[in-house]
C-alpha cells in the first residue's frame, strides 16, 4: 500500500515503543503531517495495516516518503511539540485552525490619579486589570460604551488626557465627568472605577446594594442630582440583567460543541466568565485525517490553546466525550498553572450552555454551506486582504452626489453579515460650504453620522469605507480622531486611471498600505457592492432634493405672497413662466395683488 520509495517495514523495524512526535514527508520534502503518540512503533505501524484505513488515510499513506521522528520525556510533551509544529508548518493532513490570534480584553489602568478604560490584546504588560477574554472586538465595544454610558470613566488615550485644556466632546454628551480638567475629585472617579470594576467582575449584587446604599445616602443628604444619576445607574444594571437571562453560577470556563455535515465541520465556543457569557464565536477548521466529532474536537482543542496565547479557563466542557481529556487536561494545566477541568458530563444550567452551542454549531454549519458563493465567502476574502483579526460584521460606506457643487447629498450605506442593512441607511443635505467642495462635504457628513454613533445612537462599523483616494480618506480620519471613535479601520477607495470596475485601489487606514485586487477577486467584489450601492444612494437622494426644488415655486420666496395669492397669479397668468414676462402692471391686474406687491414680484424676477 505504501509508496515503493518507502519501505514501512524496515522503518517499523527499527522504531521506539516511546513517547513522541513523528512528522511525514512526500518526495519533494514537503511536510503532509505532523502526530503525536505515546507508543510511537505502535501508532506508525496502524497506519500500514492491509485493511481497515479511510480514504483519506490511505491517499496520504500512499504519498509518504519519508518519516521522521522525535522521542519526548512524556505524551503531554509530544502533544505540545505536536501543536508547535502544526503551527510552525500548517501540513495539509492535519486540522488547522484559521485564527490563532490572541483574544481582546477590558483593560482598566491602576496607580494613577484618574485610572482608563481601553480596548487590550496582546501581551499584559501594562499595570492595572485585564477583564474578559471577550470572543471579538465587537463585544468589548459594546462593553466599553455601556460602561461609558453608565459610569463614565474616561476611555481616552493618556497622551490625549494629560494635555486637554478643556473637556473633550465626551463630556459634552455626559458620557465623562472631565477629570482631564479635574471636574472630578479623584475620590468620586475612584468610586466610579471601583463599581466598574464590580460590573466587570461579574459582581453584579454587590455592585447594586453599594449602588442603592449611595443613592439612599445622597436622597437623606439633600443631593437629588447625584441620586437621581444613581437611579440611573441602577435601572441600566437591571436592564442589562434581564438581557442576560442565561447568567448562572460564577465559573469561568468554555463550552465547545462541534458539528459535522458534509466534509464540513464548524466548532462553536461560548466563553462563560464569572458564570456570565460574554460571547461567542464559530470556527470553520479545514479538516485533516480526523472522521468523528471526537477526532476533530481531539485535534482542534490542543491548537486552540496551546502555543497560541489564549488564556485557558478553569474548565472546558465538550459536547462529545474526548479519549485524550486527561493528556489534554495535563497539558492546558501545564499552560495555565493550575489543575484544568475537561468533562462532558454536565447537568443543569451547564447542559443548557451545551445545548445552546451545539444547536449554533449545526445551523451555523448549514448556513455556511448553503452560503459559500455569498456574502459570508466574500467577507472571509475581505478579512484575509485587508489582514483583520476576525470576519467583519458591519461595514459602511459614505459617498457624495451633486451638480455643479449645488444640492450636495453625502449618502452613508450600511452592510452586515447578511448584506445591506437597508433600515441603517442615513442621508444628510450638505449646506454651508463651498459649491463643490467634495472634502468639506465628507467631512460634514461624517461628523454628523458620527458624533450621533458617539451618542449612542447607533453601532460603529468594523470597516469604514471612504469612495476617494487620499485626499477623503486623509479627511475622514481628522474626523474619526477628532471625535475619538475607536477600533474603526478606514479604507479608501479609488478608481483606477481608466475609472473602470475591476481597476481599484484600496488604501489601508491604519498601515498606508495600497491595495490592487484581481477582477475576480470576491473581496473585490464586495467593495464594488458597498461602493455602488452608496453611489446609488447618493444620486437617488441629490435627485429627489434636487427635483423637490423644481417642483416648489419660486413665487414661496417672495415676501407677501402667501398660498392664496399664489394660486390667483397661476390661475390670472396661466403659470410661472408668463408670470416672470409680465409686467408691472400686468402682475397688478391680478385679483388680490396691489401695486406695490406687483413691484415686488417684478424685482424678484428681475433683479439685474
Amino acid at each position: 500500500m505504501a509508496d515503493t520509495q518507502f519501505n514501512s517495514k524496515q522503518f517499523l523495524a527499527d522504531q521506539t515503543q516511546a513517547p513522541g512526535v513523528y512528522q511525514m514527508f512526500d518526495t519533494k520534502g514537503d511536510i503532509l503531517y505532523v502526530g503525536k503518540a505515546k507508543n510511537l512503533k505502535k501508532r506508525l505501524a496502524s497506519y500500514f495495516r492491509a485493511s481497515g484505513l479511510s480514504p483519506k488515510t490511505q491517499a496520504l499513506v500512499r504519498r509518504i516518503a519519508r518519516i521522521e521522528v522525535t522521542i519526548t520525556s512524556s505524551e503531554s510533551e509530544a502533544l505540545i511539540l505536536e501543536q508547535n509544529l502544526i503551527k510552525a508548518n500548517r501540513p495539509p493532513y492535519n486540522i488547522l485552525l484559521r485564527d490563532d490570534k490572541s483574544y481582546p480584553y477590558v483593560f482598566a489602568s491602576s496607580g494613577e490619579p484618574y485610572p482608563r478604560l481601553a480596548l487590550h490584546r496582546g501581551a499584559k504588560k501594562k499595570r492595572g486589570d485585564y477583564f474578559g477574554p471577550y470572543p471579538n472586538v465587537s463585544a468589548v465595544r459594546d462593553s466599553l460604551n455601556f460602561l461609558q454610558k453608565t459610569f463614565k470613566v474616561r476611555q481616552c488615550e493618556d497622551s490625549v488626557f494629560r494635555n486637554r485644556s478643556r473637556p473633550c466632546l465626551q463630556y459634552q454628551i455626559d458620557r465623562c465627568t472631565g477629570p482631564c480638567v479635574e471636574l472630578i475629585s479623584p475620590d468620586d472617579y475612584a468610586k466610579d472605577v471601583h463599581h466598574t470594576r464590580l460590573f466587570l467582575q461579574g459582581k453584579n449584587q454587590q455592585l447594586l446594594k453599594e449602588l442603592a446604599d449611595d443613592m439612599e445616602s445622597a436622597s437623606a443628604a439633600l443631593e437629588f442630582e447625584r441620586a437621581a444619576q444613581l437611579r440611573d445607574q441602577i435601572a441600566a444594571l437591571r436592564q442589562v440583567q434581564a438581557q442576560q437571562s442565561v447568567e448562572e453560577g460564577s465559573g469561568d470556563m468554555d463550552i465547545v460543541a462541534v458539528a459535522l455535515q458534509s466534509a464540513n465541520a464548524c466548532v462553536h465556543t461560548l466563553f462563560i466568565r464569572q458564570g456570565r457569557i460574554l460571547g461567542s464565536r464559530s470556527y470553520y477548521p479545514k479538516l485533516g485525517l480526523g472522521e468523528s466529532e471526537a477526532d476533530v474536537l481531539s485535534e482542534f482543542l490542543p491548537q486552540f490553546y496551546l502555543g497560541s496565547g489564549r488564556e485557558v479557563p478553569a474548565a472546558v466542557v465538550t459536547s462529545v466525550p474526548l479519549a485524550e481529556a486527561e493528556l489534554l487536561s495535563e497539558a492546558l494545566a501545564e499552560a495555565r498553572g493550575t489543575r484544568v477541568s475537561i468533562t462532558h458530563k454536565v447537568r443543569t444550567h451547564r447542559a443548557k450552555w451545551v445545548q445552546m452551542a451545539q444547536r449554533a454549531a449545526e445551523q451555523n454549519i448549514i448556513a455556511r454551506i448553503n452560503s459559500r458563493k455569498s456574502v459570508t465567502d466574500r467577507l472571509l476574502a475581505l478579512q484575509d486582504v485587508l489582514g483583520l483579526d476576525e470576519v467583519p460584521g458591519r461595514m459602511e460606506c459614505f459617498d457624495i452626489s451633486h451638480s455643479s457643487g449645488e444640492l450636495t447629498v453625502a449618502s452613508c450605506v450600511v452592510f452586515d453579515k447578511e448584506g445591506p442593512a437597508k433600515s441603517d441607511y442615513r442621508r444628510f443635505n450638505i449646506d454651508g460650504i463651498t459649491p463643490g467642495d467634495d472634502y468639506a462635504a465628507m467631512e460634514q457628513a461624517l461628523t454628523r453620522r458620527y458624533t450621533r454613533l458617539q451618542k449612542g445612537e447607533g453601532k460603529l462599523p468594523d470597516i469604514l469605507f471612504i469612495d476617494g483616494g487620499k485626499g477623503q480618506l486623509g479627511v475622514a480620519e481628522k474626523v474619526i480622531a477628532e471625535l475619538g471613535v475607536k477600533g474603526v479601520l478606514l479604507v479608501g477607495v479609488a478608481k483606477g486611471t481608466t475609472r473602470k470596475p475591476g481597476f481599484e485601489t484600496l488604501y489601508h487606514g491604519d498601515t498606508g498600505q495600497e491595495i490592487v485586487l484581481g477582477g475576480d477577486s470576491p473581496a473585490l467584489h464586495l467593495i464594488q457592492h458597498i461602493r455602488d450601492e452608496a453611489h446609488r444612494f447618493a444620486i437617488t437622494g441629490h435627485k429627489n432634493r434636487r427635483d423637490k426644488k423644481r417642483r416648489t415655486s419660486t413665487l414661496e420666496g417672495i415676501a407677501g405672497v402667501g398660498a392664496v395669492k399664489r394660486r390667483e397669479l397661476l390661475r390670472h397668468f396661466g403659470g410661472l413662466q408668463e408670470i416672470t414676462r409680465a409686467s408691472v402692471d400686468d402682475l397688478a391686474r391680478a385679483s388680490g395683488i396691489s401695486r406695490a406687491l406687483a413691484e415686488e414680484i417684478y424685482a424678484h424676477f428681475h433683479d439685474d
